[in-house]
This record gives structure tokens, sequence and C-alpha cells, in this order.
């Protein structure tokens, strides 16, 4: 049986919008969408594996092109298939991949290999006909649970955005099946931000639940100014108050914060996440890691981080990835994740779930879908299709 990866192609797309969070605005936001081209034909069609990297970080094209696709293409063949023949390996891509780079360093370069690393995942499911989701607990000897947990992410600052679009905004995702809701704090006065939380909080009423998000914006007194604030509240999670790896500021804020803490979107390796573990005062029975596959060097190194986690002391079932795409779903119902964020409003078409999955109770379930299932999203593959053909 032959298997081969013929080509690799890659299209840096605008993703731009008028928001702003605590630290940047998306006005020139862009994001890379790849295909990876095998000669392998499943169901009368031609495997084509996909991949974008998550929002707020930008297209990663250059990289792509002139490092990690090109080191595929020129592996022996044989050096990236699996044991049995049948299949890729993706691991043996992703070592084919990091030929000749160094350790440390993460930067840019995580989201180059992550967003190649989705692709070869969707081609590997899809060349087992088997949605990724049940791969991945069949590989793991874990039962997988296509119902996974899901949030609203928004809340942006926006022009003219006052309290009662605010509010009208987080009433639209109740409206929509959620029942934890997110915004950003940090882009504003405290004074301010706390209007903007009462607000929500008084909108949601007992129908759901708000997380809040300052983006890393925060120095340590300015935390903790916070975290004196939001503790009067009954809050979900308080979301990546400093910069990610200060360790020692977050490690401090529990001091102060005695309710949920979530951070980890902007750590892109194993290492870092351990070291977040190691000196970052994260509490095991309430606080949540957001690491982001598509971020962080894919899912190969994803595993090795739940490895880490598993090591000291934490369940998959803490984390809950940023980037609201339909890798991390697979990754959630697979391997026992505690959910997903979601962006019902924003980054389209990049984020969202396939055509008629619904948001019911907080929850979604995953369709039987082969690969990642970007098949099902229109919007998204008339994008891909449009790239691969």
């Amino acid at each position: 049986m032959s298997i081969r990866i013929l080509e690799v192609r890659e299209v840096t797309k605008p993703i731009s919008s008028p928001i702003r969070n605590a630290y940047i605005d998306f006005s020139k936001m862009t994001s890379s969408l790849v295909a990876v081209v095998t000669d392998v034909v499943r169901n009368g069609r031609r495997v084509v594996g996909y991949g974008f990297n998550s929002n707020g970080r930008y297209g990663q094209g250059g990289l792509i092109r002139e490092r990690f696709a090109s080191r595929i293409l020129e592996a022996d063949p044989a050096s990236l298939i699996d044991d049995a023949g049948t299949n890729l390996d993706p691991h043996r891509v992703w070592a084919a991949m990091m030929t000749n780079e160094k350790p440390g360093g993460h930067g840019e370069r995580s989201v180059a290999v992550g967003t190649l690393d989705m692709a070869i995942w969707d081609a590997v499911a899809k060349i087992a006909d088997k949605p990724l989701f049940q791969l991945l607990a069949e590989r793991h000897g874990v039962t997988a649970n296509p119902r996974v947990f899901v949030y609203a992410a928004g809340g942006y600052y926006y022009p003219g955005k006052d309290l009662s679009a605010l509010r009208a905004e987080m009433r639209s995702y109740l409206g929509r099946g959620y029942n934890v809701v997110k915004m950003k704090i940090g882009g504003a006065s405290i004074e301010d931000d706390r209007a903007r939380i009462e607000a929500v909080l008084q909108e949601i009423g007992n129908e759901g639940q708000l997380a809040v998000d300052a983006n890393g914006r925060f120095d340590l007194d300015t935390a903790i100014a916070y975290a004196k604030m939001l503790r009067e509240y009954p809050l979900f999670w308080y979301e990546e108050a400093g910069d990610p790896l200060d360790y020692q500021l977050q490690a401090t804020l529990t001091e102060y914060y005695p309710g949920s803490m979530a951070t980890g979107e902007n750590l892109f390796s194993h290492q870092d996440a351990r070291n977040l573990i190691r000196h970052g005062g994260m509490r095991s029975d309430r606080d949540w890691l957001q690491f982001d596959c598509a971020l962080s060097y894919g899912l190969v190194e994803y595993e090795r981080t739940l490895d880490v986690l598993k090591a000291h002391g934490w369940s998959p079932s803490r984390c809950i990835p940023h980037g609201g795409h339909q890798m991390s779903l697979n990754i959630a119902a697979g391997l026992g994740l505690g959910g997903n964020e979601s962006y019902p409003d924003l980054f389209q078409p990049y984020g969202g779930f396939p055509d008629g999955v619904k948001v019911i109770e907080g929850h979604i379930t995953m369709p039987e879908l082969p690969g990642i299932g970007f098949e099902g999203k229109r919007d998204l593959y008339r994008e891909m299709e449009a790239l691969a053909s």
C-alpha cells in the first residue's frame, strides 16, 4: 500500500476585526491555512488533511513554507509511515519537521508546526476512516465521550459598545444554549470593568456563569487589585492576569483569589507547562489549564503535555483549551479534557462546529465525521477545498 505526502500547500488569510482585548486589537490579524495532500483515496476521494492556527497569533506562512513543509517533503516517505505500514505516523512526521531545530526558543515556530500537525492528524484519521476523537481514544485505551462542554467567549472591547450592547451579547449566548460566557477585562479602568461585570451578572442571573479574561495585561499590583475586586462575585474563573511566563505573579495571586483561575494559552511546550505546574501555584482541584495544541507544536506535543500533567497529579479534565477550533474538540472528546472554548460570533469560518451541531445545556455532541470533521462545516470547507483543488 502506497502512502505518500505529495504536496503541502499554505495560504495566509485575514481574520481581521475591529475588536480588542486588554493587550491587542485584531485589525490586522491573520491565520495560516494548510492542506497536506496524500496519494491515498478513501470513499472515492483523495485524502487531504487540513489545518490552521488559532486566533491571537498571526499566520506563519514563511516558516511553514521555508522550513517545516519542505522537511516533510524532503524526508524519505518510508520514514513517515507507521510500523504497520498502513498509515502516516504523526510522531514521525513531527520529528521530520523538527529536524535541526534546537530546544527552547519556542516562539512562532510552535504555531507553524502546530498548524501542520493538525493537518497530519486530519489526514491520519481520514485514512483510518474514523473520527479523530474515536481514533485517539482507541490509541490511548480510553473510552471516547462525544459530549463536550463548551463556553462562549466574547465580551471584547469594541468602538461604541456600551453596557446594553454587552448585556445583549451575553444574553444571545444563553439563547444559543451556552451556560458559561466569558468577557474581557483590563482594557478599561477597574471601576469601568466592575460596572461591566455587574451588568453581565445582572443580565445572566442564575441562567449561567461568567468568566473574565485579562489577556496577561496586569503587573502584580494591578492583578492583586483586580483579584480583590473579582472575589466579590461568583465567577467561573479569573483568566491570565499577568504575563504567561511570570509564574511568581500567578502563584502570588492564590493568596488573594480563592476562586478558580485559568491560564496556559500562551505557553507553547510541555516544558513550559511543567514550569507552570511546578512554579505557578496552580491548584489541581479548582484551576483550569488552557494549552492550545494549534499554537503549541500540535497534538504530538500536547500528548507530552498531558503526560506531564498526569505525572504532577493533574487530570486531563482540568484542561479547557483556548482557540475554539474543532481540533481541540476532538481531543476533548477523545482524551477526556474538560471542554473547549467557543467563539460563536468571531474568527469565522475557522471557529465553531460542523453544521447542524447545536449547543444544548452548555454541551455539544461530536458528529461521526472522518478526520477532524472540517468537511461538515460548509463555510470553512469551501476555503479548504479551494486551497486543495
